[in-house]
C-alpha cells in the first residue's frame, strides 16, 4: 500500500520561509494525486494544495500567494514551500493521497510572532 513520511518542519519567525517534503515509498505515490493539510491546535485538519500528476495544482484560495505545492514524479516527493509564514500558520502539516487511508505522520511547524 506504500507510506508518506513528511520532513522540514520546525520554528520560524513571522515572516520566514519553510519548506516540507514528503517522500512516498511503494504504490503510496504511483499515478496519482497528493495534497498538503494542516490541523491546528484545537481545529480540525484542513486541505492547504492538492498536486495531480500532470503538475495542476489545487490551492485553498487564502493560501495561495504565499504557499507553492510541487512534486518530483522520478524522486516520487511532494513538496510546499511557504513563504511570509503567519503564527496562524502553526499547525501540524501532513501529506496524504486522496481517496485511500494513506496519510504521513506529520511534521510540526510552529510560527512565532
Amino acid at each position: 500500500q506504500g507510506q508518506l513520511v513528511e520532513s522540514g518542519g520546525g520554528l520560524v519567525q513571522a515572516g520566514g520561509s519553510l519548506r516540507l517534503d514528503c517522500a512516498a515509498s511503494g504504490s503510496a505515490f504511483t499515478l496519482n494525486t497528493i495534497g498538503w493539510y494542516r490541523q491546528a491546535p484545537g481545529k480540525q485538519r484542513e486541505l492547504v494544495a492538492l498536486i495531480r500528476e500532470d503538475g495542476t495544482t489545487v490551492y485553498v484560495a487564502s493560501l495561495k500567494d504565499r504557499f507553492t505545492i510541487s512534486r518530483d514524479n522520478a524522486k516520487n516527493t511532494a513538496s510546499l514551500q511557504m513563504n511570509n509564514l503567519k503564527p496562524e500558520d502553526t499547525a501540524i502539516y501532513y501529506c496524504h493521497k486522496p481517496n485511500t487511508p494513506i496519510w504521513g505522520q506529520g511534521t510540526a511547524v510552529t510560527v512565532s510572532s
